[in-house]
């Protein structure tokens, strides 16, 4: 069965992503990304940061986000917004090893450095279900302009209709409030390692 596609700001369509969507949305999601702390601090090479999270975001779509199929993008794929369903979050020892060579491939000698990042920013996260923004991005062009709420919405309605709380990382001040706007409140501040950049957990009960 086919999810309805929502209407978007002008004009947009928002609809599911899929497999052919992939090439372009880690390209949309990276150059998203490139001004992000938290992004800056897992690459922080200014030279290759776009290309590496690009190959980030194309494994992540691949391996993982695709086959849980909860990936919205636009109808020109200009930013994307992905969804981890309720009791799946955490990733088994099987997806685990599967993204591994991809990881080598995008962190090299600093996978130890990502990985102790990783096991802080998951150390916080909330056991009861929920829904689970694991990443939303828009391209610099087009931010400020609406693409951001019209593709956290399909899931948004989902949780109020199902009475279903939503969680996720904010990794900016700008991205924080653009939360806030859509009922997520800031349950604790905490920081990467290495004296990194503060990210903000935020939890959104359903209204």
């Amino acid at each position: 069965m086919v999810a309805p596609a929502h209407a978007g700001p002008a004009g947009r369509v928002v609809r599911k992503a899929t497999r052919d969507d992939i090439p372009r949305l880690a390209a949309a999601l990276a150059r998203a990304f490139d001004g992000d702390p938290p992004m800056r601090w897992f690459l922080p090479d200014d030279g290759s940061r776009v290309d590496r999270a690009r190959a980030l975001f194309d494994v992540m779509l691949s391996r993982v986000h695709l086959e849980r199929d909860w990936c919205y993008t636009t109808d020109d794929v200009v930013g994307g917004s992905l969804w981890v369903p309720p009791g799946n979050w955490r990733l088994g020892i099987v997806q685990q090893l599967a993204l591994l060579p991809g990881m080598l491939r995008v962190f090299g000698r600093g996978l130890a450095r990502a990985q102790r990042g990783l096991a802080v920013m998951e150390q916080g996260h909330p056991r009861e279900p929920h829904y689970y923004l694991d990443s939303l991005g828009v391209v610099p062009e087009w931010q400020g302009r609406g693409v951001g709420s019209a593709l956290m919405e399909p899931v948004l309605a989902r949780c109020d209709s199902e009475r279903m709380p939503a969680y996720l990382n904010a990794g900016s001040p700008r991205s924080r409030e653009l939360y806030r706007r859509h009922g997520f409140d800031v349950t604790e501040e905490f920081r990467l390692p290495e004296d990194g950049p503060p990210l903000w957990r935020m939890w959104r009960n359903p209204r």
